[in-house]
Order: structure tokens, then sequence, then C-alpha cells
């Protein structure tokens, strides 16, 4: 039986930077994938600190939290640096990441647009252009090119002839 479990939805989520972990470290776990219908009916939640997913079981050992759990297979796999010094600045590469984490979540979750939308959108359509199809396996990205080249200026500026006769590179008739 693998010392660890993981309790957590069908998804990659919070998860997977420990999936990748314990993979890499060559250890087992045991996945508990909690459906969306056995969240709704409550019990589970309530019995989770601070109401939420991901639960992580090291033997008879519980945590809750993400980058707690990341931090206690850190100390317990020598992951964490060789002295408080090194600890430290994994913690503060850590938190970095939880930053940027949250900045990208805020975009995705929220009607929020950037000028890198358009770099982005504008890379996107051109890879549709070159690879049709490349985008069918990425649901998400799929839905994100669609609904920018929706926005009602830009759909008419994308169907354009000005836009539609532009080659993608110069020197090429793509």
């Amino acid at each position: 039986v693998p010392p660890y479990t993981i309790v957590y939805f069908p998804a990659r989520g919070r998860c997977e930077a420990l999936r990748m972990l314990l993979a890499d470290q060559g250890q087992s776990w045991k996945e508990e994938v909690v459906t969306k219908e056995a969240w709704q009916q409550g019990s589970l939640k309530a019995s989770c600190l601070y109401g939420q997913l991901p639960k992580f079981q090291d033997g008879d050992f519980t945590l809750y939290q993400s980058n707690a759990v990341l931090r206690h297979l850190g100390r317990s796999l020598g992951l964490y640096g060789k002295d408080q010094r090194e600890a430290a600045l994994v913690d503060m590469v850590n938190d970095g990441v939880e930053d940027h984490r949250k900045r990208c979540g805020h975009l995705i979750h929220h009607n929020y647009i950037s000028f890198a939308d358009y770099n982005l959108l504008d890379l996107l359509l051109a890879h549709q252009v070159l690879v049709p199809g490349c985008l069918d396996t990425f649901p998400l990205l799929s839905a994100y090119v669609a609904r920018l080249s929706a926005r009602p200026k830009l759909k008419a500026f994308l169907a354009s002839p000005e836009h539609v006769n532009r080659p993608i590179f110069g020197s090429r008739k793509i």
C-alpha cells in the first residue's frame, strides 16, 4: 500500500506539482478522486480543514493546503535545501510562483483583457493557419481563441480583407 494518498478532483489543479514531485522522486501514491456530485453533497467538504481540497495523507498524518504538502514532502525527501538559508530561498521562490499563479488565475477566471492577450491571440491564430487543428486537443486554448475572436470589433478586423490577405510572415506567402 502506498504511504501517500491524494484526495482531489479529477483535474491537475493544485495537485499536479505534488504528483510530479512524487513521480520524479520514485514515490508511489494512491488517488481518491472526488466527483463534483460527491463534493456537492457536502459531507466531505465539511470534514476538510478550510472546507477545500486537496487532502493529503502521509500514513496517518493528514495535511491540507497544497503548499504545506509541498513543503512537507520537500523536508521529508531532502528537497528543501541544505540549511535554513537555502530553505528560506526555496520558500521565497515558491512564494513567487504562488504570486504568479494567482495573477494567471485572475486572467483565466475574470473578463480581463490586456495587451498580452492580443499577442497570444496572434500567435495562436498563426498556429491555426500553419497547423490546422493544432488546438483541437486544447479545449481551454480553443475557447480562449473563440472568446477573444468573438469580440465584435476584433471579429470585424479579423474578417477584414486587410487581415485575411496579409501574410503571416512577410517573406512567405503564408
